[in-house]
């Protein structure tokens, strides 16, 4: 029987969960936007069939591939990583599944705003925070 090195194993696991990640990601993105595997098929070249491997984790993209299903859904490269990211930081805090999830898409949709449509959207939410805590 063949030993596989601790540290060949951690980066397999880690390789293996990124891909999760990046695939429920992108299928995330897609299902928002109302497109299916076929739309992107036909705006990146790129096979229904391949795409359906990389939104379940049985594929891992290169950036390249990346940047073209990112370019399909209207995206920045950066908004695949983004939510990984805020949910890490989120997960000390005592927040439910169905918050997390609320401020993620916060965080998605401010992405594409202004400063200043930014700096109105957070006065708009203190406001309705005001109004229902008193």
């Amino acid at each position: 029987m063949q030993t596989i090195p601790v540290d060949l194993a951690n980066e397999s696991i880690e390789a293996l969960s990124i891909s999760m990640n990046i695939g429920s990601t992108i299928r995330g993105y897609r299902l928002q936007k109302g497109m299916s595997q076929g739309d992107i098929e036909k705006r990146t070249g790129l096979l229904r069939c391949y795409l359906s491997r990389v939104e379940n984790g049985h594929t891992v993209p290169s950036l390249e591939t990346l940047q073209k299903i990112a370019r399909a859904l209207d995206l920045q490269l950066s908004e695949f990583f983004a939510e990984e990211t805020m949910a890490k930081e989120m997960s000390g805090l005592n927040l439910g599944e169905e918050e997390i999830r609320f401020l993620t898409q916060v965080q998605r949709y401010s992405a594409h705003l202004s400063e200043s449509d930014r700096r109105l959207l957070l006065a708009m939410v203190r406001k309705f925070a005001q109004t229902t805590l008193s």
